[in-house]
């Protein structure tokens, strides 16, 4: 039962990432930023709709810090984007 909930989970996380870098290919904006930002929204979604309802597994209890290190990153991100949209002056 716990296998078949870890194949959904990365079945799951699998067919969303080629789904996104598919869809970036086809408009052609396939960037490192946005596979990451895209890769992060489905790894949070794909955690969780298969979250089980009363016990936690050992291994989800680890995928909270791949979560927080996801968003640092993001967060990362944000900042540099928002720095290169303000004028030179302002920061």
């Amino acid at each position: 039962m716990a296998t078949q909930r870890r194949f959904r989970f990365i079945y799951g996380f699998t067919a969303w990432m080629l789904l996104a870098v598919f869809g970036l290919t086809l408009l052609n904006s396939v960037t490192l930023e946005l596979v990451f930002v895209l890769s992060l929204i489905g790894f949070l979604i794909t955690v969780e709709l298969t979250a089980p309802f009363t016990v936690t597994p050992q291994w989800r209890r680890r995928l909270k810090w791949i979560i927080v290190f996801g968003l640092l990153v993001f967060a990362g991100i944000v900042i540099r984007r928002i720095l290169a949209i303000l004028p030179p002056g302002v920061f």
